[in-house]
């Protein structure tokens, strides 16, 4: 789950896939803004076949979050 969220994180930024790990922030570390962000969800949904919801994921600031997020979101299904 790891490797696929980081190779779509780098579909957005400008990152090598060796520097991103569990603990980068989306917008410190990885140079997110809202916008890139919001779009990578989507992309998310499609690639992990899950429905995300928005309210949740404001509260996501790093990679192990949003990779712990989805798999939440993929045992509930």
């Amino acid at each position: 789950m790891f490797e696929q969220l980081v190779d779509v994180i780098c579909n957005y930024v400008e990152v090598e896939p060796e520097n991103i790990h569990p603990e980068s922030r989306f917008m410190e570390d990885l140079g997110f803004t809202s916008f890139d962000f919001m779009s990578m969800l989507g992309e998310l949904e499609d690639a992990f076949d899950v429905e995300i919801d928005e309210q949740e994921v404001a509260d996501i600031r790093t990679v192990q979050e949003a990779v712990d997020y989805l798999e939440k979101l993929q045992a509930e299904e």
